[in-house]
C-alpha cells in the first residue's frame, strides 16, 4: 500500500465520519458552556437572595408561529421536489444521449423518484396543515396585532 492511496482513502473518511463529528461534539460542547453560565448566575443570585427568573433557561431566540412552521414546511417541499424533477430530467436527456450506463441511470432514477416523493409529502403536508391550523393562525395574527398595538400606542 502506497502512501498516496492511503491519503485518498483518509480524505473521504475524515470528511464523510470525523468531521460531522467533531461538528456535533462543538454544538454540544458551546450549548453545555451556556448552560453552565447560566446555572452560575442562578446559583449566585440564589446565595445573595435574589428572586429568581423561571424563564432565564429557556432557549432564546424567537419560536416559530404556525404560519412560519407552515412555509418551512411548503419551502421544503419546493425544494425537495425540484431537486427531484431535475435528477429526472438530467438522467432521462443523459440516456437518451446514451451518455450514462444502465446501473447509474437506475440509481439516479431512484433517487429522483425519492426526492419528489418526499416533495410531494410535504406538498401534502403543507396544505392539510394549513386547511386544520386556519384558525389557530388567525388566533396568532390577532394576538400579535395586538402585542404590536401594545408596543406602539398611537
Amino acid at each position: 500500500m502506497s502512501w498516496n492511496n492511503l491519503i485518498d482513502n483518509l480524505i473521504p473518511i475524515g470528511v464523510c465520519v470525523v468531521l460531522p463529528i467533531f461538528i456535533v461534539w462543538l454544538n454540544l460542547r458551546a450549548k453545555m458552556n451556556e448552560t453552565n453560565r447560566k446555572a452560575e448566575v442562578m446559583l449566585k443570585a440564589i446565595e445573595a437572595g435574589k428572586e429568581v427568573d423561571a424563564d432565564y433557561f429557556k432557549p432564546e431566540g424567537k419560536a416559530k408561529t404556525v404560519k412560519g412552521q407552515l412555509l418551512g414546511k411548503l419551502t421544503g417541499a419546493c425544494i425537495t421536489f425540484l431537486i427531484g424533477a431535475l435528477v429526472m430530467t438530467i438522467v432521462l436527456c443523459m440516456s437518451a444521449q446514451e451518455k450514462i450506463d444502465s446501473e447509474a441511470t437506475l440509481g439516479f432514477t431512484v433517487f429522483g423518484g425519492i426526492m419528489i416523493a418526499i416533495g410531494v409529502a410535504l406538498f401534502i403536508s403543507f396544505f392539510v396543515g394549513k386547511k386544520m391550523l386556519a384558525k389557530e393562525m388567525e388566533a396568532e395574527e390577532m394576538r400579535l396585532s395586538e402585542n404590536q398595538q401594545l408596543q406602539n400606542p398611537r
